[in-house]
Formats: C-alpha cells, sequence, structure tokens
C-alpha cells in the first residue's frame, strides 16, 4: 500500500522545535515525507512534486491556488493560527474536502502559565522589588507592599473565551476568583458553562481586578480597546496583554501607563522586534516580555504530537480532533497578513 505524500515545509520554525523525536519517527512511519527541511522548499521543486501531494505541514500558505494542488487533502498549519482567507481558498478548500487545520491548541498551556506568572509578578510587584533591591532603594515589610496584592478571590475578566481562555481557567482555579468574560464569537450559555459569569467589555475593564487580553485578532476587533475604554480601567488593577496587540489602541495604552494610570504586563506588540526608542520601554508599573510566552523548547513539542495525532487519524479514514479545525463562520473575519 503506498503511503499518503506529506510536505514538510516549517520555515520560519524548525522541525526540533515542533517535533520530539519519537512523533517525527511516526510521522516517517505513516507518511511519504517529502522535503522535510529547515529550509523553504524552493518553487521549483514545489511545483515539481505538488501533483503528489496528500497534507502540507507549514506555518504558513504560500503555495499559490490551492486548486492547483490536485489531491490535497490537509493543511496542518504549525505557525499559530490559520491562514487569512486573503491568502487560501476556503470556500474551494471546504466544498473540496480539505482540511485546514491550526496547532493553535499547541499554546495554551505555556501562553496560560506565561499570562499567569506575569499576572502574580505584577500583583506582587516581584520584577519591581527586584530592581529596587539591587539599586539598593529596597523597601521591606509593609513598606514594600503599599501598592500590591494576591490573586486570591479577585475579580479577574477575560477578553476572549478561547482555547487559551480554557488553559488559563484551569490554573486560576486554585485561587478562587471572581470570573467574568467579554466574547462576541461565544454564546452566553457556553460562557457559563465554564464557570464564568458573561459580560460587557465596558465592565470587565471598570469591575476587574486583573484583566487578561486573551483575543484572537479579527477584522472586527482592530483596536477595539481603545483610549476611552482603556480609561475604564480602576488604578492598581493589572492589563495583561498576552494573545496579540492589534486588540489594543498601543499609543493609548503608553500613554495611559505613563500616567501611572494602572499596571500591566505585555507579551505581544505591534511591531516585533519592537523599535528601541518606542515610549513603552520607559513606562512605569509595567512588565515586558519579548512574545516570550508561547516559545520554549521541548513543551513546542507539543505542536507534533497534534499534527501527528491528526494525520495518523486521517490516513486511517478517520477524522482529526487534535488540531484546530478552520470554521467558514470564522476564517472570513480573520484579518489579512
Amino acid at each position: 500500500m503506498n503511503k499518503k505524500k506529506v510536505l514538510l515545509d516549517p520555515h520560519f520554525r524548525t522541525i526540533e522545535e515542533i517535533f520530539h523525536p519519537d512523533d517525527l519517527k511516526r510521522l516517517y512511519n505513516c507518511c511519504d515525507v517529502l522535503w522535510g527541511s529547515d529550509q523553504p522548499i524552493p518553487m521549483d521543486e514545489f511545483e515539481s512534486i505538488k501533483k503528489d501531494i496528500w497534507a502540507i505541514i507549514s506555518p504558513r500558505w504560500r503555495y499559490g491556488d490551492v486548486k492547483d494542488i490536485p489531491n490535497l487533502k490537509a493543511i496542518l498549519e504549525v505557525g499559530g493560527r490559520h491562514p487569512s482567507a486573503d491568502i487560501l481558498d476556503y470556500e474551494y478548500c471546504f466544498n473540496n474536502g480539505i482540511r485546514v487545520l491550526s496547532c493553535a491548541p499547541a499554546f495554551g498551556p505555556m501562553v496560560a502559565e506565561m499570562a499567569l506568572g506575569m499576572a502574580i509578578d505584577a500583583a506582587r510587584e516581584i520584577t519591581l522589588g527586584h530592581n529596587q533591591f539591587q539599586k539598593g532603594e529596597e523597601k521591606y515589610l509593609w513598606d514594600g507592599n503599599r501598592d500590591t496584592y494576591t490573586l486570591y478571590g479577585k475579580r479577574v475578566g477575560l477578553i476572549g473565551m478561547g482555547g487559551l481562555a480554557t488553559s488559563l481557567l484551569n490554573l486560576l482555579t486554585p485561587f478562587g476568583c471572581k470570573l467574568s468574560a467579554y466574547d462576541p464569537w461565544r454564546t452566553e450559555s457556553y460562557i457559563k458553562s465554564n464557570n464564568v459569569k458573561p459580560d460587557s467589555l465596558e465592565n470587565i475593564l471598570t469591575e476587574s481586578d486583573i484583566i487578561f487580553v486573551l483575543a484572537i485578532p479579527s477584522l472586527e476587533n482592530k483596536a477595539v480597546i481603545d483610549r476611552s475604554k482603556l480609561e475604564l480601567i480602576r488604578n492598581n488593577s493589572i492589563f495583561v496583554l498576552i494573545s496579540r496587540a492589534h486588540v489594543v489602541d498601543f499609543d493609548a495604552l503608553t500613554d495611559l501607563l505613563h500616567d501611572r494610570r494602572f499596571k500591566a504586563a505585555i507579551d505581544v506588540f505591534p511591531e516585533e522586534p519592537l523599535p528601541l526608542n518606542h515610549r513603552i520601554r520607559q513606562a512605569p508599573n509595567v512588565i515586558l516580555s519579548a512574545h516570550r510566552a508561547g516559545s520554549i523548547m521541548g513543551d513546542s513539542n507539543l505542536i507534533g504530537k497534534l499534527v501527528v495525532d491528526d494525520i495518523e487519524a486521517m490516513t486511517a479514514g478517520l477524522p482529526p480532533w487534535r488540531m484546530q479545525q478552520a470554521q467558514p463562520e470564522i476564517v472570513v473575519r480573520l484579518p489579512n497578513r
């Protein structure tokens, strides 16, 4: 029996980053792997093999018109989110049984842990206290805790109730937080089923002690958290920006942090690498991280496990169940890139 031919073209990621050796071995056992290099496949070589390709493993769509790959049945993206509709013909994919799968679920545990860690850091002023200590300006006991608090029993607002929120909720359980969420892509009943109160964006910003921004970018939510909404955040509340800067008016956020309106922890930026002269670098009461939440060697091997689990399922005539499947109602709302 001939094996299905799978193009493994992981650049900008590496095979080592994506696959544990055991999962890579599983992939080669169940499929005929084409290319399989960390360098991007040259387009002339792709043209020579595209008629045979059954599945493509890649972090982004760079293969032209999907109609020109006649035997394609699966696209398994390993970048973190589905391709946008301007570069991939989803209607053709849906009508012709081509699965479009994202490895986004692999990042949930890593990013959620980072989000929680940054929130605790901001609430307890761990980094601030460390910096003061190194300067000989430390304050002991009560004097060093005038503006700090724990997460226990606090009001926590989630902006976005997707897979990342699910991972974070598991970590928040021991703290007994009062949880609310805003997500126009989820029904109230779904939010309630997670023991979370559905609420408006304005109420979450106004009433929460800790706000986690977990929403994915869409055509509708560009800078949806604008200056007027950021001004609703209470003094000493914590704004944790961990998903995408797309959803926030970043200039307004920078201004308000310089005004010491509230605290923040930020892992994502509107431009990366961030310019050295960007004002957010000098803002007080903020913890900055260079988009590190979902980039841990070893843990990122979960990507490869999900990929191979679903390829094994599909080659056996079963539906994929581990990766996130593209949905018609959602992909049309993804921003171009």
